[in-house]
């Protein structure tokens, strides 16, 4: 079974202070989130934002549709 000794990587621990906050700095550019949403992100969001719209109802249309709905069951 492997371990971390096994590891290609060198201990933080082996190297030179400036060679651990080099690679302390890189970590932490590299899990950096993008500041601006993706396309796909974009996408969706728009989507959302034109979905139909349900028609207005008057109340007398409402309480048709209700009774349709109560008799369904």
């Amino acid at each position: 079974m492997a371990n971390l000794d096994d590891l290609p990587i060198p201990s933080i621990t082996d190297m030179t202070p400036d060679e651990a906050i080099e690679h302390l700095r890189q970590l932490r550019l590299a899990r950096r989130t993008p500041s601006k949403p993706t396309a796909a992100v974009a996408k969706r969001r728009e989507a959302k934002a034109s979905a139909k719209q349900p028609p207005k109802l008057s109340a007398d249309q409402a309480a048709d549709l209700l009774k349709l709905l109560e008799e369904g069951l």
